[in-house]
């Protein structure tokens, strides 16, 4: 396995640290998610055993006019992704917007890839530190994406 900057073994490490990277989701719950901007959003889903709510704040990775993908950076393995793979329920609270039913999409390997790519296009000294931790921490050669869409008008 290649050898990781050290920089990615400190945002690994960071990573870790449930309690940490918990932090945010009272701020959301309280209506303050709109402090942290629009790059991040509090993903709301059942659990797949108990169907109780499960919250996890994530880093946006790409926002297009309807819809916003997020990247599940421990891979297939991450609880909210296995949560959504299994019952395909979601609320997204991201900016001042709470709560909202959204439609979820496993994106495939090669759509995954490819908002990757977008991303480090767009933002090349955060892929730097994260690209690195998330290909490492990820169960699979492409960091699974998913896409949220708000469910369509009647």
């Amino acid at each position: 396995m290649p050898e990781r900057p050290p920089r990615a073994s400190i945002a690994e490490r960071i990573l870790s640290i449930r309690w940490l990277m918990r932090l945010p989701i009272p701020l959301y719950r309280a209506g303050f998610g709109w402090l942290l901007g629009e790059r991040f959003v509090m993903i709301e889903t059942l659990g797949r055993v108990s169907r109780e709510p499960r919250y996890v704040v994530v880093e946006v990775v790409q926002r297009g006019p309807r819809s916003l993908c997020v990247a599940s950076g421990f891979g297939a393995k991450a609880q909210w992704y296995r949560n959504l793979r299994a019952n395909g329920v979601a609320y997204l609270s991201t900016g001042r917007a709470r709560r909202v039913p959204a439609a979820a999409e496993l994106l495939d390997e090669e759509a995954s890839a490819e908002v990757l790519r977008d991303y480090e296009r767009r933002h090349p000294v955060a892929w730097s530190v994260l690209g690195p931790v998330m290909m490492h921490l990820s169960d699979s050669d492409v960091v699974p994406i998913v896409e949220f869409t708000p469910p369509e008008a009647a």
